[in-house]
């Protein structure tokens, strides 16, 4: 069933409008036949990050099957912004959410996550150690043919950035470092799950989940996905109308990955949620470059790098969707 969109003259913003309550209440009655006819669980259990995603999963869980039926995780690390837990926290107050803090970093730093991706560091940055801090950054699809090159950032105790190139296997070693960092996270949340008999919540949005952007058996695994088909925009409305906090809905969407702060876009998308939901929404509903560029506020040479850049990343990022491959089908019993 599709959400029911407003319905425009034109294209633009308000094509992704929808009715939140109407779809609040869709949302929540999956839910619950989810939980209850497929999964068999009493209840759900989620990761709190203090964005919006996570705060607008919790919103429709407790909305679905009652506060007391829904178990919230805050989970920090080394790197980790004091922000996101204490909005975390907040939100757990605002829906009435029975909470936990386990954190992660004693964890990660026995499996020598940060002593790994040091070590690459250090590759170019021979110095780097105590004081210093990093980030990924990707070079903007707009200006670069629709292909994302990726850079490394780090800041030296004074605060001083340099911006370098990474040959592939530094790149793919600092993303493999801290791709521990989601997969820990979901072992946690999983052990939690198991000692409740609850269901785990996965929390990508539409943008997400299309562009691949989690990590596999880490914040990609999940038993439910209630917002996966919701443009970000979208879930901003919903956030709105469920009572998100405002300084929830205001505040930018970070990766909190890095120890450098780090927006999606910065990170991995060619441009702010607003104007990727546009241009996916664009291309996936057949809407016309020129007419995209009008509402996005770019020209349809640009729209047609974005475009370029989501078919890349949905070809590079199918494997994260798939389970085991298997050498004869088995039956399902």
């Amino acid at each position: 069933m599709n959400m029911p969109l407003a319905q425009t003259g034109s294209f633009g913003a308000a094509t992704l409008t929808i009715d939140p309550e109407a779809e609040a209440t869709r949302i929540s009655a999956a839910l619950r036949s989810q939980l209850t006819g497929t999964l068999h669980r009493r209840g759900l259990v989620l990761g709190l990050s203090g964005g919006v995603d996570s705060s607008v999963s919790a919103a429709l869980a407790v909305r679905a099957v009652g506060a007391k039926n829904v178990f919230a995780l805050f989970m920090p690390e080394d790197d980790s912004d004091p922000e996101s837990l204490r909005l975390g926290r907040l939100v757990a107050e605002t829906f009435g959410i029975s909470a936990v803090v386990e954190n992660i970093g004693p964890t990660l730093k026995a499996m020598g996550c940060y002593e790994r991706r040091d070590a690459f560091i250090r590759e170019l940055v021979p110095e780097y150690g105590a004081g210093w801090a990093c980030k990924i950054v990707i070079a903007n699809a707009l200006t670069n043919e629709g292909y994302n090159i990726s850079s490394l950032v780090v800041q030296d105790p004074e605060g001083k950035q340099t911006k370098l190139r990474m040959p592939p296997h530094v790149y793919l070693g600092i993303v493999a470092s801290t791709n521990m960092k989601q997969r820990t996270r979901k072992q946690v949340e999983y052990f939690h799950a198991d000692r409740l008999n609850y269901a785990v919540i996965g929390t990508p949005n539409r943008l997400e989940y299309d562009q691949g952007f989690f990590v596999k058996n880490g914040d990609g695994a999940a038993d439910v996905k209630p917002i996966a088909h919701l443009y970000k925009s979208q879930v901003y409305q919903l956030a709105a109308h469920l009572g998100v906090p405002e300084e929830i809905r205001r505040r930018p969407p970070t990766t909190d990955t890095y120890s450098l702060q780090q927006t999606q876009e910065e990170f991995y998308f060619s441009l702010p949620y607003d104007r990727m939901d546009l241009c996916l929404y664009g291309l996936n509903n057949g809407i016309a470059a020129e007419e995209v560029g009008l509402a996005a506020g770019l020209t349809a040479e640009q729209v047609g790098r974005v475009w370029t850049d989501i078919a890349s990343k949905r070809k590079t990022t199918r494997y994260l969707h798939s389970g085991p491959l298997l050498v004869d089908p088995v039956p399902e019993i």
